[in-house]
């Protein structure tokens, strides 16, 4: 079974990967996100996945490599990780008050034996009606500028969010249950799904879309 490697500097992700009880190691590579108008968000988060993917895969080529990436979206608007803080209050104004999605591209890679995996979960996000106070109270209790949507659902997500339909991990920055099931196609079991406390309020289902494709032959 070859080693498993999580692509991804991410803490949040690499606490959901150990709560299935997975044996595996962080490396990861410097790869710019891409980001293009004529592109979906989920279109975005799978060719991002796969880059960030192929980067750590090429250097250890016998290992499978896990690659996420996560995107906020709210209708034709895509929202990145914030520039600063004053980036990060534009965007919780921007989502207070409306339901957006979050979606997570995740790419399974295992380069020497031209074996690719392709896969994107979707989680709707409700977000409260916010005021300025409530806003910057809360990017004063976290650090906004490394998360999607300048906000995180596992840190205070109470404070923010009125309710969610879809996996809760996804919107952390993993599809624990997707993941699993993807994992288990490449021989390895895991231990059961632990996710994050959430409230029991919210409404949790699962959406997913998947595809195999079969990456390019290095030379």
């Amino acid at each position: 079974m070859p080693p498993l490697i999580l692509a991804s500097a991410s803490p949040r992700r690499a606490e959901l990967l150990r709560g299935l009880g997975m044996d595996f190691t962080v490396i990861t590579c410097p790869t710019e996100e891409a980001h293009h108008e004529d592109f979906t968000a989920r279109e975005l988060c799978l060719f991002n996945a796969y880059r960030k993917a192929r980067a750590v895969a090429k250097l250890h080529p016998q290992a499978l490599v896990l690659g996420a990436d996560t995107l906020v979206y709210l209708g034709t608007t895509l929202y990145a990780k914030p520039t600063d803080m004053a980036d990060a209050r534009r965007m919780l104004r921007e989502l207070s008050g409306h339901t957006h999605q979050v979606v997570t591209g995740v790419c399974l890679l295992h380069l020497a034996k031209h074996r690719c995996r392709l896969f994107a979960e979707t989680t709707d996000v409700t977000f409260k009606a916010l005021t300025d106070a409530q806003i910057a109270a809360y990017l004063a209790a976290i650090r906004p500028l490394d998360k999607a949507g300048a906000y995180a659902i596992q840190d205070r997500g109470d404070d923010i969010v009125e309710r969610i339909n879809g996996s809760f991990s996804n919107v952390v920055g993993l599809p624990v249950e997707r993941v699993k099931h993807e994992l288990a196609r490449w021989g390895r079991t895991s231990s059961p799904v632990v996710e994050p406390t959430r409230p029991t309020r919210w409404k949790i289902l699962t959406a997913s879309d998947s595809a195999w494709i079969r990456p390019p032959r290095d030379k």
